[in-house]
């Protein structure tokens, strides 16, 4: 379970405000996260529940499940975006190993349906779970080659997606909330539009 929250911890530092396109979940530049689509994986995270015994699990609901994997969504786009600036090659072989790897550590297929339930994850999420995690470790192993010590290396890693997240002028849809800096999260608003202490979690 720890491998499945890892990355997600690492990089929950965006900065979002105020998204522009009436229809979009969120945008990070020219791309446009729908929300349509962000609707869609809340559905199938959903959906997925529905087929495991989660009564000791802890799960998000509501708001708060709408916002988590609007982020999920977006912290994975912003790797897509800084392995494209740094020119990371990414192979199929690799990409298929790293899911290999992650079946084997999990117990087998099926209990890493269990585990993508209880870490949130929808199914058709998976594949950018797995680039993200390779995308990762490759920004590590560079880090590392730099000099970067490796107890500073989940720091920096995190500061190359906030990096990219400010370049890129992320915005996001008010109905998903407002981005507070200081929690590092996607903080819910109550009718009048006022920022809840309470973000859901």
């Amino acid at each position: 379970m720890k491998k499945f929250l890892a990355l997600l911890a690492v990089v929950s530092v965006l900065g979002l405000s105020g998204c522009g396109k009436v229809d979009s979940a969120a945008t990070l530049g020219d791309i446009t996260i729908s929300q349509a689509s962000a609707q869609a994986i809340v559905d199938e995270v959903l959906a997925e529940r529905a087929k495991v015994d989660t009564s000791q699990m802890q799960l998000q609901s509501g708001s708060a499940l709408n916002r988590s994997q609007l982020r999920f969504t977006i912290v994975t786009t912003l790797f897509d975006e800084i392995a494209k600036e740094l020119k990371l090659s990414i192979t199929s072989t690799e990409l298929t190993q790293a899911e290999s790897e992650l079946i084997t550590q999990s117990g087998g297929q099926e209990a890493l349906a269990q585990n993508l339930v209880a870490a949130e994850i929808a199914p058709k999420n998976f594949d950018r779970y797995i680039r993200a995690i390779v995308t990762s470790n490759k920004i590590q192993d560079a880090l590392i080659a730099s000099g970067v010590a490796q107890e500073e290396v989940s720091a920096r890693i995190s500061q190359l997606v906030n990096a990219k997240a400010a370049q890129l002028k992320v915005e996001v849809n008010p109905r998903y909330g407002t981005w507070d800096p200081t929690t590092g999260d996607i903080v819910a608003t109550d009718s009048a539009g006022l920022a809840v202490t309470n973000s859901g979690k």
